[in-house]
């Protein structure tokens, strides 16, 4: 509308034509109509005839590769998910010595600084772990002892430097406390089983001798299976090491701790925690009565250690611990929950956030347990699955989980990748709890996820290709 109207017609001008046909042009054919040109149709249809501008290709190519990428990496995802991710006890496990590289250039960058200001053991873990994953890579291989050597002796004098010692008392029995003597004890001799019998290191044998000594005349004084790692706190995973870093010094050296090994398990069978019947995640100082429910963190850290104490006792508490806290949450692989199944609580510096219930660090550590177990379809189901969800980022050269932003993470699950028994072999591997379809429903969840974004313009496709109306019959 203008807002304005025509002029009437004259009325002697008749503008309507007669309805009327004449029998001349009654059966002629009138002529074929002219089509419409683009200004008649209007400029809505003019611009749906034109080709596409340059933004719309431009948007369409942004969506067809965003489509793309998002199919790449479920299909990455997926053959993650397939490859295997474990090597048993005596093979090179995938990725793990540029996942070493990795960590030490993060080392040399200051994380273990950054890792001390999340946790209070944050420099020692990515030390000690570093070392150890070493020792046990060499364990597996022989042809990277000069290097495994070079770097765990390395990791050792920083922890036994300022930096290293400097969260624990020297005023606790032993000096320093059950936490930082038994780690380094255990790193120590695994340092000592990397070398000849008759040609190693006077300096560290001497040193090994005198921490075991000092580990056992400290059990030995203590009313109470679980010794202290701060002042007034005792938790019985720090023990667990400590101990089994004295059974390793008996397959080392002429054996000494076979008495206080066996009144520490005789202690520790009696304050199991009642909820669980597994060694409590912590204790009472003085007396090692139960004072806080067993928990996935500090579980999957004593049955890795438990296996060298006394593999028996350890074969019924990792049923136990199996049975009660490893859960395929939403049915999407294995995962190791903080507390016990039908117990929820807080989370912490030690298992971190808790969705679902499930401990990341519980889950990645379990995996070690498993292996030193020999449960390798549980231990070759929970690296898969990290596979996956552990957003893994690797180059030639390095390996890193998370995009590198936890090195203290990537420590650990290296550490479990290497596990293996170093003092007892297990009498024979658990009744397998995982079975071989795990991956069916996150491969099925991949599969969605791939596809997903074709499948608009593929429901489009099928459409414009259909006919219009009925088939002529």
């Amino acid at each position: 509308m203008t807002g304005r109207s025509p002029d009437p017609a004259p009325a002697t001008i008749n503008r309507m034509p007669d309805p009327t046909p004449t029998p001349a042009s009654a059966d002629k054919p009138g002529p074929a109509p002219t089509p419409a040109s683009a200004e008649e149709r209007g400029p809505l249809r003019a611009v749906a005839g034109a080709p596409p501008s340059a933004g719309r290709r431009l948007l369409r190519w942004a969506r067809r590769g965003a489509a793309a990428v998002i199919s790449l990496c479920a299909l990455a995802g997926a053959v993650r998910l397939v490859v295997p991710a474990t090597a048993g006890p005596d093979g090179e496990p995938p990725g793990v010595r540029r996942q070493l590289a990795f960590l030490r250039s993060a080392l040399d960058a200051g994380a273990a600084g950054q890792a001390q200001a999340l946790f209070p053991e944050g420099y020692f873990f990515l030390h000690v772990l570093y070392g150890l994953s070493w020792v046990e890579l060499a364990q597996r291989d022989g042809t990277t002892r000069p290097e495994a050597l070079r770097e765990s002796r390395w990791a050792l004098r920083r922890l036994d430097a300022p930096p290293g010692r400097e969260p624990f008392s020297p005023d606790l029995d032993p000096p320093h406390g059950v936490f930082y003597r038994g780690w380094t004890n255990w790193l120590r001799g695994g340092v000592l089983a990397l070398q000849p019998d008759d040609a190693r290191d006077p300096a560290e044998l001497r040193r090994f001798t005198e921490d075991s000594a000092a580990l056992g005349r400290a059990f030995d004084r203590s009313r109470s299976p679980f010794l202290e790692a701060y002042p007034g706190q005792s938790w019985p995973v720090d023990s667990t090491v400590a101990v089994a870093s004295l059974r390793l010094h008996d397959t080392l050296r002429p054996p000494r701790y076979a008495a206080t090994v066996d009144r520490w398990l005789r202690g520790t069978r009696e304050r199991l925690d009642p909820r669980t019947g597994l060694i409590p995640h912590r204790a009472e100082p003085g007396t090692g009565e139960p004072a806080e429910v067993a928990r996935g963190s500090s579980q999957s850290l004593i049955q890795r250690f438990l296996a060298d104490i006394d593999p028996a006792f350890s074969a019924g508490q990792y049923l136990r611990f199996r049975d009660r806290y490893v859960v395929t949450p939403l049915g999407l692989g294995p995962a190791v929950r903080e507390y016990p199944r039908g117990m929820d609580g807080p989370g912490d510096v030690d298992s971190g956030p808790l969705p679902l219930g499930v401990s990341l660090s519980a889950t990645a550590v379990t995996l070690g347990a498993a292996q030193v177990r020999g449960d390798a379809p549980l231990a070759a189901a929970l690296a898969s699955y990290g596979e996956l969800a552990g957003l893994p980022i690797g180059t030639p050269w390095t390996k890193r989980y998370a995009f590198g932003l936890l090195p203290v993470g990537d420590a650990f699950l290296a550490w479990s990748k290497t596990a293996r028994p170093w003092v007892s072999r297990p009498d024979g591997p658990p009744p397998a709890s995982v079975t071989w379809w795990w991956r069916a429903p996150l491969l099925l969840l991949l599969a969605v996820i791939g596809t997903a974004p074709w499948a608009p313009a593929l429901w489009r496709r099928r459409r414009g290709g259909a006919p219009a109306g009925p088939a002529p019959g």
